[in-house]
């Protein structure tokens, strides 16, 4: 999350170019949307309520990060990709996510429904909840984004599910070999969101200055301060 917001900085001052990351978690934790009430994590039910918690930048419900890959994009608002509709880049990420998982031979399709949720209303878990863009493989929730504004760069985060072992976790489930099918995701999807955004993208380092943020940020992250702020 450090790491993520401090790409957020420095691609809005110009200082970092726009990043697609994708990563994963070392152990089962809930990521709390920007807006949800930290209070509602003592509403689960054991073990959900013992997980780690964290709060993302960005808002939507609660994602359980375990058996998934989190993907972070961070662009500046000047960029053609951003253009008029910010909200275009779910389209673009989502349809990377198609295309990577009809690699694998699973289809999945947009939910092309929006409910009533919200923070004040939940449910809790994102992948409880419909929007338009969210993808479905048959009626359970696979992928789900959210996004943070700032007045000089947008950052979007993606919550790709390949397994469960959480049944409070309301999630669509992949019936495949989770190391093997990982490592196909972390191969396809940067090739296939380049070809969904008609825009070349390159492997890179950490810059230290971007390290550098992320340290100072950590603090942050780790705190209750932030953390339990809602």
């Amino acid at each position: 999350m450090a790491r993520d917001e401090a790409l957020l900085q420095l691609v809005g001052a110009g200082d970092s170019l726009p990043t697609l990351r994708l990563y994963q978690w070392s152990e089962p934790t809930i990521s709390l949307g920007y807006f949800q009430p930290y209070a509602d994590c003592a509403k689960l039910d054991p073990p959900l309520r013992e997980l780690p918690v964290v709060r993302r930048a960005t808002g939507g419900g609660a994602i359980l990060h375990d058996l998934e890959l989190t993907y972070s994009l961070t662009l500046p608002l000047a960029h053609p990709l951003v253009g008029n509709n910010p909200r275009g880049l779910y389209e673009l990420a989502h349809a990377a996510v198609i295309a990577t998982l009809a690699e694998l031979g699973v289809a999945v399709a947009r939910s092309g429904f929006c409910d009533d949720s919200g923070a004040a209303r939940g449910p809790f878990f994102c992948f409880a909840r419909r929007h338009e863009a969210d993808l479905l493989l048959g009626d359970q929730k696979i992928t789900g984004s959210a996004q943070r504004r700032t007045k000089h760069a947008i950052l979007q985060h993606g919550s790709i599910v390949l397994a469960t072992r959480f049944a409070q976790h309301p999630t669509a489930t992949l019936d495949l070999p989770f190391a093997a099918t990982v490592e196909r995701v972390r191969s396809f999807f940067p090739v296939r969101f380049s070809q969904s955004a008609k825009t070349p993208w390159c492997a890179g380092e950490w810059l230290a200055s971007e390290l550098a943020i992320a340290s100072e940020l950590r603090e942050k992250y780790v705190g209750n301060e932030w953390t339990r702020r809602i």
